[in-house]
């Protein structure tokens, strides 16, 4: 499963469908932000992993025993894990997780008091694809897991590059307000873009979230 299938399919519909009625969001408000904090969070990850072994086989240490993926196929699990999903996020983006929600709550139009509640749903969602990702690349030790994310990230970019009429697409601009029109012609491609680390030209032709996804993460 590749990341885009896991927001566009079975487990982030259902998900999306659990906080719309829990929070009284739109669904598509909800796909569109776990299609930004899927890759922010990864990225998070990356990035740590890759500068610290410790986190790394810490990370992997979790996704052996906490995230094998199983709430891929019981996505309704995820209510009962809010509070696991809560500690996720506070480890990933530590001091700037509040940076993080309110840059997220601006674009998507979610609001402050209910951005983090709705994105400790989404964490377990996002380590369990991760956890099986891991499990089918073979990858066993915190050595391999930047590659592995790295990788993960490549192939949602290269694929929203091939499939331009993906529906993901509509949702993403219709609930972010589509700087697509200024840049790529593919929101999906433009957030992924900026999270990965896209050209400083791409970031500030389409300002807005992926800028603002992009200055989080330093450009790395």
């Amino acid at each position: 499963m590749n990341l885009i299938e896991l927001i566009t399919g079975n487990a982030g519909n259902q998900v999306a469908s659990q906080a719309e009625n829990k929070f009284g969001i739109s669904k598509n408000q909800i796909i569109a932000l776990l299609a930004v904090a899927a890759p922010l969070v990864i990225s998070y990850l990356r990035k740590k992993s890759q500068e610290d072994p410790n986190e790394a086989e810490a990370l992997n240490n979790a996704l052996d025993k906490d995230h094998d993926g199983s709430i891929l196929d019981n996505p309704a699990q995820v209510e009962a894990r809010v509070q696991e999903g809560g500690s996720i996020l506070d480890h990933i983006f530590g001091g700037q997780k509040a940076q993080v929600e309110n840059q997220l709550s601006q674009n998507t139009g979610i609001s402050m008091d209910k951005i983090g509640p709705v994105l400790a749903m989404l964490a377990p969602l996002i380590m369990g694809y991760i956890g099986k990702e891991k499990q089918s690349s073979g990858v066993n030790s915190g050595g391999g897991l930047g590659d592995l994310l790295g990788g993960i990230l490549g192939g949602a970019q290269n694929q929203a590059q091939a499939e331009p009429s993906n529906p993901l697409n509509d949702i993403l601009g219709s609930v972010l307000g589509g700087g697509s029109q200024q840049s790529s012609g593919n929101p999906l491609n433009d957030i992924l873009g900026s999270v990965l680390g896209g050209g400083q030209q791409q970031q500030q032709q389409q300002g807005g979230l992926g800028g603002l996804l992009g200055s989080i993460l330093g450009g790395k």
